[in-house]
Parts: structure tokens; C-alpha cells; sequence
């Protein structure tokens, strides 16, 4: 037996080659296991490319960059395995699974004892109904699931019960004593078989229907909800259509397992491997954002010199650029090179703006309703958009309706951030997420917060950040760019006497530029418009002493 275990032991401790391995692990989403030197699980992950999350578990600048505790999961780290899946929904099921099974150390979610809820339903009752389980028995039942999403579950479930006209109360035959205690007929959420309302044939049948539903057939269903919520906002009911577009939301995220299998939307298409959807869950999820960050705004400001300080705001939608919405601006109230106060204009000339508007698309003042600036605003948000998914626009509009972003980002550390905060306090707008992301370590800081936040440069909520901060830069570049041009063929005639705006004007669009004009004689520059023959010759002697 010694030598049996002598050779055991030697097996586990001959060191693997993860890069060579690495080699073979595909650019697909999946679930994989951290080993020690023993064989046993102490991390399980998922990702949406393997191949790229493991390589950065044994690139240098991740053990650098790391905190405490992943510093020593890497250390510990001897092999790993990995399983391939169709989608990320599947592969977060998957996940929860194996750390249940394996209990690694080094995971937090997913430890307890709970499990992904199931929906079950035994057909053979008098009066089936639906409840929640989060284990599957042979009992006879017929279940659902597991399901990802157990918020967007409930409510759809609390939809589909009033819908098909389930019952939901507790007692297996319920009878006319319990009916009498119950509101659900009353108010038309049940079709009341305990009372002979419809026959129990008629109600196994919508139990049946609904069992199709939550098989994977809700498009119909789907369709009427959308066409319902249309009507209800042609009809200016903004606050139904508002309930039936977070349903559909809801519907749409619980069902979406059965679709994402059969379509494997985790793999990113046209060989990209970026996912602007997967980016934007991420970031929430490591910001703690109350809602997905579907449009962001970033700031930039540039300078050059005293005298051209500008900044940029650019717009992204869903995780891409929404060019028509970018802005760029002059800054107008700071002297000199002063990044913390151009950062609190350009913030304020931003918001000021979107809320002044917002007040002239409602029809009335922010202030005079129960609810702060940002939650008017929300709510404002809403009905806007349950008019335009109807088709339904108030007469006389003249410009689009522009929301408030869901994460404001300011290029910068804490003195830029701070200077933003102030100015978003001052318009009332004291909750509306924002960060600052300073470039030399690609810090986050957040308000409130003492440290900043560093993520991992292979994380895609970093890359997105990156690639907005950047487009921000781009464009305030760009604009600062276009103004030193025109000051540079402009400037020589600003200080020439004699010589107004109206008269530089017209002086340019005769010659086309300063350099024909320079080798024009007098007698051409006296011919245009507005010049004397004294004044072309001043004009001639002072391009002179400044050639």
C-alpha cells in the first residue's frame, strides 16, 4: 500500500502546464473549477469566453492588481477544469450547482443551502395550482425549471395566475366557506371553479394552457401584452402601458432560458469578442446600480492653452455609441486651466438644459409635483415612452424629449467627481449614479467612498468604461483641434486695425484663405466690399510686419 500511495501522491504533485493546456480551451461561455495540489475544488467561476477568464488567472498583472483574496486564490491555483455550455443563463445555473456540490473556499455566492427555484403543479388535484419548490421529488407533479431569475419569476407568475384565472389559495377542494374569505373572484383574478363558476374540465384546461406558456410558448401572449400596452397608451393611460411594458420585461427575462438555448446568444457573433449587453449586467452588478445602465454619459475636458479650454459629452446607448447625442462645448465662466471648476459648468450647463426641457415637455414645473427632480424626471421618462411605443405625440413638439442618464462618468479622480457632485446637488439630482475613472491606474471612485475601486483589465464592465472614456477624449481632442485651426488662419486679422468682423468675413471668402491674401496686391483688396483703398493699404503694410 505504501508504494501504491507514494505513486499517488507524486501523480498530484507533477505540476500541470495551464498554458499549454490553455491552448485547447475554446472562446465559448462555460463553467470552470479551480484545483490545488490535491485535487480539490477551491473556486468555481463562470464566463463568457473561457479561454480569455482563465488566461488572465496566469497573466503577471493579475496576481499585481489583484486584492488579498484573489492574490492568494492564484497562488493556490495547481489545475483546472472547465465545461462548455450554450448561454450564460445556463452557465449561472451551472454555477450554482457545482459550488453547492463542492463548497470551494474561495466562493461566496451560492454557499447556503438554497437552490434555484422550480414552479410545480400536480395535474391530478381537484384544482391544480402553481407554487414555488426548490427541489425536485418524485411526487407525481409536473415541474418548471429551475429558473435564473426568481424576482422576474414572481411577478410573471403573479401575471400568468390572473391571466388564465388560477386560483392561488391554499386548501387542496376548496369550498364555500373558504370562497367566502376570498377576494380573488371579486376582483377578476380567478375564474372561481371552488363555486361552480366554470365547470373543473374548463379549468383544467387554462391549467393546461398555462403549462404550454411556461413550456416555452408565450409569443402569442406576448404579442397581445404588446398590442395592449400600445392601446393603453394611445388612450393616455401612461401608467397601464407603463405596469405592461415592466411585465413584458419580466416575461421576457423569465423566459428566456428556453430561447437563449436555442439560440445561444452567449457566443458573441461575427467572431467580436465584445458583448455590450454582457458589459453593461456586469457593471451593474460591480457598481450596485438600482437599474441597468443603458444610457451613460461621459465627460472630458481639454486644454490646450489658456485661451481654449473645451469639453466633450458623449452618449452610449445599450453599450454603444449614440453618436446623434453627442455634445461638445466651449467653457465660458473659468480663466485659465482649471479642470475641477470646467468640469462643474459643463455638468451643470448639461443638467440644467435636460431638466429645463423636461419642464417644457410636461407642461409644468418639476418642482410643483410630490416627487424630487430625478424621480419626476423617471417618471416623466415613462410616460414619454409608453407615447412614442404608441405612436402618440403631443401637438406642437418641436424637439425630441432627452432623458437623464442611468450612470454619469467624469473623466477624473476625486477633485472632478467632487466638483460634478456639488453641481448634480445644487439641480437636485443627488441620486443619479456617477463615477469618476482616473486614467493612470483606470481607478473608479465613487462618491462617498474614501478608496477607489480597481478592476481587473480584463473585466468587460472596465473595457466598456475604457471605451466611452476614450470616445469622450476623442471628440473633446477633435473639437479642440477645429478651434486652434480656425484661431491660427483667423488670429492675424482679429488684431489687425481697422478690420471688423464683418469686413475678416468678407476678406475670407474672397481670398479662400490668409496666405492668397497675403499675395494679393492693393488694388484687389480695395475691391472688396467694405475696404477703402487707406484701409487695403494698412492691411498690406501689417501682413507685412507680421510675415
Amino acid at each position: 500500500m505504501v508504494p501504491l500511495a507514494i505513486a499517488r501522491y507524486s501523480a498530484l504533485m507533477e505540476e500541470p502546464n495551464p498554458k499549454a493546456k490553455l491552448r485547447d480551451v475554446p472562446h465559448l461561455p462555460g463553467v470552470y473549477l479551480m484545483k490545488d495540489r490535491l485535487g480539490t475544488v477551491i473556486y468555481v467561476g463562470k464566463a463568457k469566453s473561457l479561454r480569455k477568464r482563465l488566461s488572465s488567472y496566469f497573466s503577471p498583472s493579475r496576481s499585481r492588481m489583484a486584492d488579498v483574496k484573489t492574490r492568494a486564490l492564484i497562488k493556490s491555483i495547481w489545475d483546472f477544469e472547465y465545461h462548455v455550455v450554450r448561454n450564460e443563463p445556463e452557465s449561472l445555473l451551472l454555477e450554482g450547482k457545482l459550488i453547492k456540490d463542492y463548497r470551494p473556499k474561495y466562493n461566496v455566492s451560492f454557499r447556503d443551502d438554497k437552490r434555484f427555484l422550480l414552479l410545480k403543479v400536480h395535474l391530478d388535484d381537484p384544482y391544480p395550482r402553481f407554487h414555488f419548490s426548490r427541489v425536485r421529488k418524485e411526487d407525481g407533479a409536473r415541474y418548471f425549471g429551475p429558473f435564473a431569475h426568481s424576482g422576474a419569476l414572481r411577478s410573471t407568475i403573479s401575471w400568468m395566475n390572473r391571466q388564465f384565472g388560477l386560483r392561488t389559495c391554499r386548501p387542496l377542494v376548496p369550498g364555500e366557506t373558504d370562497y367566502r374569505h376570498c377576494n380573488a373572484d371579486v376582483i377578476r383574478n380567478c375564474s372561481a371553479p371552488c363555486v361552480g363558476r366554470i365547470t373543473t374540465e374548463e379549468y383544467h384546461a387554462l391549467v393546461e394552457k398555462a403549462c404550454d406558456f411556461l413550456s416555452g410558448k408565450p409569443k402569442e401572449m406576448i404579442a397581445a401584452l404588446e398590442e395592449e400596452m400600445r392601446q393603453a397608451a394611445a388612450a393616455l393611460d401612461f401608467e397601464r402601458a407603463a405596469d405592461l411594458r415592466d411585465m413584458l420585461a419580466d416575461l421576457r427575462q423569465t423566459m428566456a432560458p428556453a430561447r437563449q438555448f436555442r439560440r445561444g446568444r452567449g457566443v458573441p457573433r461575427n467572431g467580436s469578442n465584445i458583448d455590450p449587453q454582457a458589459d453593461l449586467t456586469e457593471l451593474r452588478e460591480i457598481l450596485q446600480l438600482s437599474r441597468t445602465p443603458v444610457v451613460m454619459e461621459c465627460f472630458d475636458i481639454s486644454n490646450i492653452s489658456d485661451n481654449h479650454c473645451v469639453a466633450s459629452m458623449v452618449r452610449f446607448r445599450n453599450g454603444t455609441p449614440d453618436t446623434a447625442n453627442y455634445r461638445r462645448y466651449r467653457i465660458k465662466t473659468v480663466k485659465g486651466q482649471d479642470d475641477f471648476a470646467s468640469m462643474a459648468e459643463v455638468v451643470r450647463r448639461r443638467y440644467s438644459r435636460i431638466l429645463l426641457e423636461a419642464r417644457e415637455q410636461a407642461g409644468k414645473s418639476l418642482e410643483e409635483t410630490q416627487l424630487n427632480p430625478l424621480e419626476a424626471m423617471r417618471q416623466l421618462e415613462k410616460e414619454v415612452e409608453a407615447r412614442e411605443a404608441a405612436g402618440v405625440l403631443p401637438e406642437g413638439k418641436r424637439k425630441p424629449f432627452v432623458r437623464l442618464p442611468d450612470l454619469i462618468i467624469v473623466d477624473g479622480g476625486k477633485g472632478q467627481l467632487s466638483s460634478a457632485c456639488r453641481e448634480l446637488q445644487r439641480l437636485g439630482l443627488t441620486d443619479l449614479p456617477i463615477i469618476g475613472l482616473a486614467k493612470k491606474r483606470e481607478e473608479i471612485f465613487r462618491p462617498g467612498e474614501s478608496e477607489p475601486l480597481v478592476l481587473d483589465h480584463d473585466q468587460g464592465a472596465l473595457k466598456l468604461l475604457q471605451r466611452i472614456r476614450d470616445e469622450a477624449h476623442r471628440w473633446a481632442n477633435r473639437y479642440n483641434e477645429l478651434l486652434m485651426k480656425r484661431r491660427i488662419t483667423e488670429s492675424l486679422l482679429d488684431d489687425c486695425p481697422g478690420v471688423s468682423a464683418r469686413r475678416k468675413t468678407a476678406l475670407l471668402q474672397h481670398f479662400g484663405s490668409l496666405a492668397k491674401l497675403r499675395k494679393a496686391p492693393v488694388e484687389e483688396i480695395a475691391s472688396v466690399e467694405g475696404i477703402s483703398r487707406a484701409l487695403a493699404e494698412g492691411i498690406a503694410r501689417f501682413l507685412e510686419s507680421r510675415s
